[in-house]
């Protein structure tokens, strides 16, 4: 399994790809029928939100580990 960081960073790049090709994505379905443009771009909608509710996920999780090993062990 990959790094809780790395995971993040990855997380991170897709949402700001996702956000920054939205104006590129209008003028590509544009020949599309309305519904099949509606269809994409809802689709689209759905990965962004799923991706920041990864991200989240992936933060508290990052947090929760943090503040475990902050946490003294009892020594053997």
């Amino acid at each position: 399994m990959l790094p809780v960081e790395l995971r993040i960073d990855r997380a991170k790049r897709l949402l700001q790809m996702i956000e920054q090709d939205a104006p590129l994505l209008a003028v590509r379905v544009a020949p599309l029928s309305l519904e099949c443009q509606e269809s994409a771009k809802s689709h689209v909608q759905r990965l962004a939100a799923l991706t920041r509710a990864e991200l989240r996920r992936l933060m508290n999780e990052k947090a929760v580990t943090e503040s475990s090993d902050l946490v003294p062990q009892a020594a053997d």
